[in-house]
């Protein structure tokens, strides 16, 4: 297959060109300057149309969520009238898009998995600029497959993973929160997941694999619990590890209020596209030891 996928630094792409090599398809990636979410909406499609994909797969997005509050109009012109260009772009194409979400739709006050029927109802710009894009996909294109996921962490760019790696180098002692629940999902498994949806629409498939779906890594974790394993897994291959105090959200103040569930469902996924994400633990401790190894350590700061 032939798969465009829009920006070039994100974790999910960076992880798509990983696992597509390795699964022999093309992965072209799109970012700034050729593509800019925050541009016009006819420079989007153009870039897009430019490089003829089989297959879109949107994953480029405002994610600065604390920095949202303060830049509403910003976060929205990537996030909403971005993705809807990019949308329009696949349409005007007649190829299908896969389009990345997040749990930030919600307000994390439902008790148990939220599923994709789940009233949505985000508390911050964030939330509310990528419903907002979800929305505007939805109207431009009927030949798409939306994906919300949570908590992401790879072995690429700036994530929680890597970011208490590095303080564990630091400090002996973290404070995490540890009342705030959801499902820490490894970039490089969205990645064969997004493989695995391409290859059904791409060949035809039918209405039930369209529409909104929850991807995320099995099982569920509270950030302190997910730093915890994070050090112990490093901690047994030699690498850094520090002792870990849960606190309340209240202790750790932020501009933006994140959900205290953000835990998904992905049995929706699993009928339609045949794709369930492996659990957590296993995920993130094959990367925890991959960036610890000698020849990788060096991605822990980068």
């Amino acid at each position: 297959m032939r798969i465009v996928g829009t920006g070039r630094e994100g974790q999910v792409v960076r992880s798509l060109m990983e696992r597509g090599a390795l699964a022999g398809h093309d992965i072209l990636p799109l970012g700034r300057p050729e593509l800019d979410l925050s541009s016009d909406a006819d420079s989007i499609i153009a870039a897009l149309e430019a490089l003829r994909p089989e297959i879109i797969v949107n994953a480029a997005a405002y994610t600065a969520v604390d920095k949202a509050e303060a830049e509403r109009d910003l976060a929205f012109a990537v996030n909403a009238a971005g993705a809807e260009a990019v949308a329009s772009a696949a349409n005007r194409l007649a190829v299908p898009l896969i389009h990345l979400s997040t749990d930030y739709v919600f307000d994390g006050a439902k008790i148990g998995a939220y599923k994709e029927t789940d009233e949505t109802g985000s508390t911050g710009v964030y939330g509310a600029s990528k419903l907002a894009g979800e929305r505007a996909v939805l109207a431009a294109h009927d030949n798409v497959a939306i994906l919300r996921t949570a908590w992401v962490y790879s072995p690429f760019g700036v994530n929680f993973l890597k970011t208490m790696l590095r303080l564990a180098g630091q400090r002996n002692e973290l404070a995490v929160v540890g009342d705030q629940r959801g499902n820490p999902t490894s970039a490089l498994d969205i990645a064969d997941g997004v493989i695995a949806i391409a290859r059904n629409l791409v060949s035809g498939g039918d209405s039930v694999q369209r529409g909104i779906f929850h991807m995320s890594g099995g099982g569920d974790a509270s950030w302190a619990e997910f730093a915890e394993a994070i050090f112990a897994a490093s901690a047994a291959v030699g690498g850094p590890s520090a002792r870990v105090t849960a606190i309340g959200t209240n202790e750790y103040p932020t501009a933006a209020r994140r959900p205290v569930n953000s835990r998904l469902a992905g049995d929706k996924l699993e009928a339609a596209h045949g794709v369930r994400l492996p659990e957590w633990r296993s995920s993130m401790t094959d990367i925890v030891e991959r960036l610890v190894r000698s020849d990788d350590r060096k991605r822990i700061k980068a």
